[in-house]
């Protein structure tokens, strides 16, 4: 029969579940549980780098070398963005490396210029990556600054500004392609070209306009370049 008028009136479907909603139970509690891991993760990194850059206190005399194995090197933070005098320089990261062949043969390639690797990276990119800014910048600085100038390391952490250089280096000239199929990089050496950023004309300062270079002796990459190594020497058996 139907439905007389003024009668009760089917009801809607349910509108869809979406998002984490629609997920069954199981994944449900996955997914809050990774969420919350993740934010556990973020709080201890903060909090981290909070003592490393707070004022001594009773916890960094307590932990101070578990803040600073954490932060150091990828996470060091400074000063430098708020000091008087901001650094008025440009200084140019080149490096080079020393190949040996699958023929035995050993070669040395040419420089590549890092920095401006970077610098074309980041012009007209309006969200240039941290890595792409920063990366190189600061293990430079924090070469320079656990270095005298023969390039011998002042405490501690000179090794550690060391292998941290190392290991940029092996990026780089791997993803330049700098070694060639079954070829593996052995030593790789650094050199800086600085030059003074010409101040205004008003300010009366005078400054040098002659560059300064600064090169760095050959350094041994093995442990770096160990997983090549072992399949170059796997592949020539």
């Amino acid at each position: 029969m139907p439905e007389q008028a003024g009668g009760p009136r089917p009801a809607p479907p349910p509108e869809p579940r979406v998002g984490v909603a629609a997920l069954s139970l199981r994944y449900q509690v996955g997914a809050v549980v990774a969420l919350a891991v993740v934010a556990v993760a973020v709080c201890a990194h903060m909090a981290l780098v909070f003592l490393h850059v707070a004022p001594s206190n009773t916890l960094t005399k307590q932990h101070g070398a578990a803040v600073d194995e954490w932060v150091f090197p990828e996470f060091e933070q400074n000063w430098k963005l708020f000091a008087p005098n901001p650094l008025q320089q440009n200084v140019s990261v080149q490096v080079r490396a020393e190949v040996s062949a699958a023929d035995g043969g050993i070669r040395t390639t040419g420089w590549y210029d890092l920095s401006a690797e970077d610098g074309r990276a980041i012009d007209g990119n309006p969200l240039p990556s941290h890595t792409q800014q920063n990366e190189l910048r600061r293990a430079w600085d924090f070469f320079v600054a656990s270095h005298d100038s023969e390039n011998r390391p002042v405490g501690l952490r000179g090794a550690l500004a060391e292998t941290y250089l190392r290991r940029i280096a092996v990026l780089r000239l791997e993803r330049s392609g700098a070694a060639g199929s079954g070829d593996v990089v052995e030593r790789v050496q650094y050199r800086s070209r600085t030059t003074n950023v010409e101040p205004p004309s008003w300010s009366g300062e005078k400054v040098s306009g002659r560059p300064s270079v600064r090169e760095l002796p050959w350094w041994s990459v093995a442990a770096e370049t160990a997983g090549a190594r072992s399949g170059a020497a796997g592949g020539a058996a």
